[in-house]
């Protein structure tokens, strides 16, 4: 039986404690804010935001020396899959426990897991052990994100979650900027190991920050902990994420591995959904999605994730193929979008006391939708001003569902629910971004495959005896000993295809709107008007 439910007074009695509980949670909240230094409070989240936000983009680059020095080419794709799959299988269990017991104890556990994690890696001496260092990290990395954004909501009152939002949004954005920079910095002045080395003073930061200055005042109860429900959730997705990893590279789709893998997927997931609707205290509370302004929320991020992680992925392509280059700072490449992002993210923060979530998320999804089509037609013509001012236009739509997505999924939830609904939109959003690889990842290569031998049928993509993935065929050293003819058509094939990608990705953005539309006409209530409501 839910919580709020456990009154039968009749409509009047359920007023009444719906005004006292509000008035409760009111007081925690002013209470907690007393008792923390905000200030320091918000450069300890932000600290391990930066950090954990910023890991990948920094690994990414370092990549090929870190390859080059530990051998297993076969397996560096685990360095960054190990982190994934271990940070979506933590987040939901983190939100849920933080709700149980406290966000402090819970993040505190999360960041030091990342340093542990940290100081590891950089003691690997195989892509194995690295990849296993990795996981750590990833479950730490689970925790830190949601847990962090819960607490922001915990401590700061209505009118000034919004621009805390988008603060805390826009460091996203700016890690994306730096962290390619930075990596490709250390890995060449210094060592390789030290991109993960360099996440000890800015954890051990934030570290003393939340334990000196975030002080909660939460009067805990004895819960039980479904433990059922946990271990279920964790063999569900882990099976899921190794199916997407695995699936069309180490293994054929329809391979005995990847169809078992789904397949268990599938039924522990069906396990999950029964146990889930009969234990007091589920990890995932399937009440909050009769919820139509949480539900929604959930999958848009999902398709957001989905057609975001696919720009992120094919546009460096794109820009390495058309007009040259080398991968080496290819990161480098997004900043026009990741700073419309940032923007984006400030537009949502500061506009969303002005209107509801979903005339917000209207703005969002129209320029969503523009960027993407306009991404649509590129070609190997396209001037690249012309690809920048695509790339602003796309982050600046995805950038504003940044803060407005976290504050509607937990609209008007009690603050033991919020850890949870925290993770749940960080859980599909990177449930969305892991499908969106894999499934416009085949959609690109198929379609480039096809144009080639189309433009080329003659054409073998091997070199001095060395087959090579078509991706190589646009590094420097390979374009020059290529005959100008062929490499025109193969730019030409490589363009179209990635045009096609985002043709395609208009199906998800569309579903997107759909979803905008769905979503209830709240909007983010101040204190005192809540407190008002509450009482009517």
């Amino acid at each position: 039986m839910n919580r709020d439910e456990k009154t039968d007074g009749g409509m009047v009695q359920f007023q009444y404690n719906k005004s006292i509980n509000m008035s409760y949670e009111m007081e925690r909240m002013d209470v907690s804010s007393e008792k923390s230094n905000e200030k320091a409070v918000i450069t300890g989240l932000l600290l391990g935001i930066l950090m954990a936000s910023m890991d990948n983009t920094i690994v990414a680059t370092a990549m090929g020396t870190i390859v080059s020095e530990l051998g297993d080419f076969d397996q560096f794709v685990w360095v960054t899959s190990a982190y994934m799959i271990a940070s979506v299988a933590g987040m939901p269990i983190f939100g849920k426990l933080s709700d149980m017991y406290g966000r402090k104890i819970f993040y505190i556990l999360g960041l030091t897991l990342f340093l542990v994690g940290s100081v590891l890696c950089g003691t690997a001496q195989s892509m194995l052990q690295l990849s296993l260092y990795r996981a750590m990290q990833g479950l730490g990395g689970g925790a830190l994100m949601p847990i962090a954004f819960t607490i922001i909501f915990d401590i700061f009152p209505a009118e000034r979650r919004g621009k805390m939002s988008g603060l805390f949004g826009a460091v996203f954005g700016i890690s994306s900027v730096f962290g390619p920079l930075l990596g490709a910095f250390i890995t060449d002045a210094i060592d390789w190991r030290w991109i993960f080395y360099i996440n000890v003073p800015l954890g051990v930061l934030s570290l003393w920050f939340i334990y000196h200055n975030y002080h909660e005042a939460l009067e805990h109860e004895r819960q039980q902990i479904d433990w059922w429900g946990a271990g279920l959730l964790v063999v569900s997705i882990v099976s899921l994420m190794f199916a997407l990893e695995l699936g069309g590279k180490q293994y054929a789709w329809d391979s005995p591995q990847v169809v078992g893998l789904f397949t268990v997927f599938a039924v522990f997931l069906a396990v999950l959904l029964w146990v889930e609707k009969r234990v007091p205290e589920p990890i995932i509370s399937l009440n909050l999605f009769k919820r139509r302004l949480f539900a929604a929320s959930q999958g848009i991020g999902f398709f957001y994730g989905a057609v975001f992680i696919a720009a992120t992925m094919f546009i460096p392509i794109f820009v390495q193929a058309v007009y040259g280059g080398t991968a080496t700072h290819s990161g480098m490449i997004l900043t026009p979008m990741m700073l419309g992002s940032v923007a984006g993210s400030q537009i949502g923060g500061r506009f969303v006391m002005k209107t509801s979530y979903r005339n917000m998320m209207i703005g969002s999804g129209l320029l969503f939708l523009l960027g993407i089509l306009l991404l649509g037609t590129l070609s190997s013509d396209t001037p690249r001003w012309l690809v920048t001012i695509y790339m602003v236009i796309t982050g600046v739509g995805v950038g504003i569902s940044f803060p407005i997505l976290s504050m509607s999924s937990i609209h008007n939830l009690k603050m033991y629910q919020r850890g949870t609904a925290n993770s749940s939109i960080a859980f599909f959003r990177a449930i969305g971004m892991t499908l969106g690889i894999t499934v416009f990842g085949a959609i690109q290569n198929h379609i480039m495959l096809q144009k080639i031998r189309e433009a080329l049928p003659n054409f073998h993509p091997f070199l001095s005896g060395r087959e090579l993935q078509p991706q190589a065929l646009f590094q420097p050293e390979v374009r020059e000993q290529i005959p100008p003819q062929v490499l025109q058509s193969l730019t030409k094939a490589f363009a179209d295809s990635i045009a096609q990608v985002f043709q395609w990705s208009l199906i998800a953005v569309g579903i997107a709107l759909v979803l905008i539309f769905l979503m209830s006409d709240d909007r983010l209530e101040t204190t005192d008007s809540a407190a008002a409501s509450s009482l009517k």
